[in-house]
């Protein structure tokens, strides 16, 4: 697995729950506890209609993106543990802004302790 930083966007094999089957999927990376566990949001194509989400459009990357063609749906109700088996592939990294608000929606008792900062020597997205 490679090293995966908050704010990068994945695609991973996940299940949103015990009942269905894993499915290819793009996720947000929320949080990192060690190399091989990572904390994640899925995306959706459909925003969900039981559960609150965010929309996700290209201008939410500061590098990359999704083969986008109208919005997506951060899924901020489901945060998810994912091993580095279930990464696929890296699609891109969000804005530290697309990012911040990411984790602002998230139930307070999952939300990671700490804030989003951009790093020196990050690409910045320029609107």
């Amino acid at each position: 697995m490679g090293q995966y930083e908050q704010g990068d966007v994945l695609l991973a094999s996940v299940a949103l729950d015990d009942r269905t089957a894993p499915k290819t999927r793009p996720v947000v990376v929320i949080r990192t506890e060690r190399p091989d566990l990572i904390h994640i949001c899925p995306v959706s194509s459909k925003p969900p209609s039981d559960a609150p989400s965010l929309p996700l459009v290209i201008d939410n990357f500061s590098t990359g993106g999704l083969d986008l063609f109208g919005e997506s749906y951060v899924m901020t109700s489901r945060v998810l543990a994912l091993s580095g088996r279930d990464i696929i592939a890296k699609k891109g990294r969000l804005t530290i802004e697309s990012l911040a608000e990411i984790i602002a929606n998230l139930p307070a008792a999952i939300r990671p302790d700490t804030t989003p900062v951009r790093r020196p020597g990050r690409s910045r997205n320029l609107r």
